[in-house]
């Protein structure tokens, strides 16, 4: 039997008509653009899937996609795609909002609350606020509060679920946190965290595509949705934002990015602080 003929895939060259299928691609299916100037980010992100099909062009590639009637392709190639830079923590002003003017409302009621974590990558968002509503209710285990959290990546939600971080990933974690919500499974040569099970209990991961049908009933008291927008156009950020209304319970906060203001979008939600809006 013939052998497959290796091939350098460097020399592959990612052209303006094949860059506008796959941007189109991406698009339709998750609502993310693809600006002019990433065609090197694309053609490196796919370089090795290419490699391990055995395609030589990235023109063959898309017919190949348009071929998968499971769309399978298609999601490894969105989630080749998608961005999953997230840290512990992050926008810290957000956690000091919710300690400050969240939490003191939780304490005073026995009721359930909700959370979602959307765009949750590989679970440092569900996580620290895990962590944040441990440590300011001492009784959160006998309180009915949970976390949702969801991405269309299944590579990063695996993360998520495994809840193993290296400890370069947990800089931002205080010591005492550190020491008290993971378990260290360190070896001679490499160390390394899980998040303990009564903080991973709190969290439910589950993949979803922001742009289909949401099956969650909802409502919830908090929706985390922070440098997803980023990504997408005007209009499907206007349709998400809104969407999301619909979601959140009287009084309850959505959290964008730092980056992601809203000022030109329409909505009916009201302005809090930079990045913090309320029904």
């Amino acid at each position: 039997m013939d052998s497959i003929p290796k091939f350098d895939l460097l020399s592959i060259e990612l052209d303006q008509r094949q860059f506008s299928k796959i941007s189109q691609k991406l698009y339709d299916r998750c609502g993310i653009k693809l600006h002019a100037g990433k065609e090197e980010l694309v053609k490196a992100r796919l370089n090795r899937r290419l490699q391990t099909l055995g395609i030589r062009s990235f023109a063959e590639y898309t017919e190949y996609i348009d071929q998968d009637d499971s769309g399978r392709e298609l999601a490894l190639m969105v989630d080749l795609l998608t961005t999953n830079k997230t840290d512990f923590f992050r926008e810290q002003h957000h956690f000091d909002f919710m300690r400050k003017f969240v939490v003191p409302t939780l304490k005073n009621t026995q009721r359930s609350f909700r959370i979602w974590s959307a765009g949750c990558s590989s679970g440092e968002e569900p996580f620290s606020i895990a962590f944040l509503l441990r440590e300011e209710l001492p009784d959160s285990d006998l309180r009915d509060v949970r976390i949702l959290a969801t991405d269309i990546s299944d590579r990063m939600l695996a993360k998520a679920r495994e809840a193993v971080f290296e400890r370069g990933a947990l800089s931002d974690i205080p010591p005492r946190i550190l020491g008290k919500y993971f378990t260290c499974i360190c070896t001679t040569t490499l160390e390394r965290y899980r998040v303990k099970d009564k903080v991973r209990e709190m969290v439910r991961f589950a993949r979803l595509n922001l742009m289909d049908q949401w099956p969650m009933r909802g409502p919830f008291d908090l929706i985390f949705c922070r440098n997803v927008m980023i990504y997408f156009d005007k209009a499907t950020q206007e349709n998400l934002v809104n969407r999301f209304w619909h979601y959140l319970r009287s009084g309850g906060y959505l959290f964008v990015g730092h980056a992601e203001s809203m000022a030109s979008l329409s909505h009916p939600f009201q302005y809090v602080q930079p990045a913090i809006y309320r029904k």
